[in-house]
């Protein structure tokens, strides 16, 4: 599963852009939010996730925090 870092977090759509380890910014939506379990994220926090479909067309799904 690939992780990244949080890069923006906006609370209030529950939205945000992830900064994936080869430097691409991925955007993730309230409904990859939703299924996460998580209550809020923190700029700069690792988290792992899935991508769905190719290129400029793939959404970020299913992200979890990476814990140690």
């Amino acid at each position: 599963m690939p992780q990244g870092t949080i890069k923006t977090y906006d609370e209030s759509s529950r939205s945000g852009i992830i900064m994936d380890d080869q430097k691409r910014e991925l955007s993730f939506d309230a409904d990859s939010f939703r299924h996460s379990g998580v209550r809020l994220f923190r700029i700069g926090q690792r988290v792992k996730y899935q991508l769905v479909g190719h290129d400029e067309r793939a959404q970020v799904r299913e992200l979890t925090l990476v814990t140690l």
